[in-house]
């Protein structure tokens, strides 16, 4: 599993974390590693919402071209 160091940290931001992690009873590791967890299962799900309404917006499909191609190929169609 990937590490990851997070440098330059305000002394009262730690503090406020491990505070919290504290009441939840888990480590201030933990607690961290969660809240990254459930901030990229977030960027998921909006990614997983923005593509489905991207296909919503799509017309249906209205026809297959599969026949037209295959007597293209077999020479039965009309060249237009």
């Amino acid at each position: 599993m990937a590490q990851v160091l997070v440098r330059q940290l305000d002394d009262g931001v730690v503090e406020r974390l491990k505070r919290k992690a504290a009441l939840r009873g888990a480590s201030l590791e933990g607690y961290v590693r969660d809240l990254l967890n459930r901030d990229a299962q977030d960027d998921r799900a909006a990614l997983l919402a923005e593509l489905d309404a991207l296909r919503a917006a799509q017309p249906p499909q209205t026809s297959d071209s599969t026949d037209h191609i295959r007597a293209m190929r077999d020479g039965d169609a009309d060249d237009d």
